[in-house]
């Protein structure tokens, strides 16, 4: 279940956007943080898994027609496929007017996850 970003989850996030390389450095990070806060058309969410444990986060920005997956991170034990098409299942649930894109990082993943929305739509017209 994605969670909108509030400040009492800023420590939880910080710890899990450091496991992405480019955000170890806290000073980054902070940044970072920041600039999902105060820059509109952009939102930081965190995922909680079926047991209620917040073991992701995801930080997008949306323009016109799109949604930019720009970060995408889960605890270490939480880290697979599935979680994280789960979580781009529910942010196209959640913006579904918006055509789901990726960075240099992200996009292999969102692409991925497009291949098997395409394989379950036909399976479905197949069905």
């Amino acid at each position: 279940m994605l969670l909108k970003y509030k400040m009492d989850y800023e420590k939880i996030a910080m710890g899990l956007l450091s496991f992405i390389p480019d955000l170890n450095d806290v000073s980054h990070l902070n940044a970072e943080i920041e600039w999902y806060q105060t820059e509109s058309g952009r939102q930081l969410f965190l995922w909680k898994n079926a047991t209620g444990d917040i073991v992701g986060v995801v930080g997008v920005e949306q323009n016109k027609d799109y949604l930019i997956v720009r970060h995408l991170s889960l605890s270490p034990s939480d880290r697979d496929e599935g979680n994280s098409f789960t979580i781009l299942d529910e942010l196209a649930r959640l913006y579904p007017e918006d055509k789901l894109m990726g960075t240099i990082a992200t996009s292999p993943l969102i692409g991925k996850w497009e291949q098997r929305h395409k394989k379950d739509e036909l399976s479905g017209l197949n069905g």
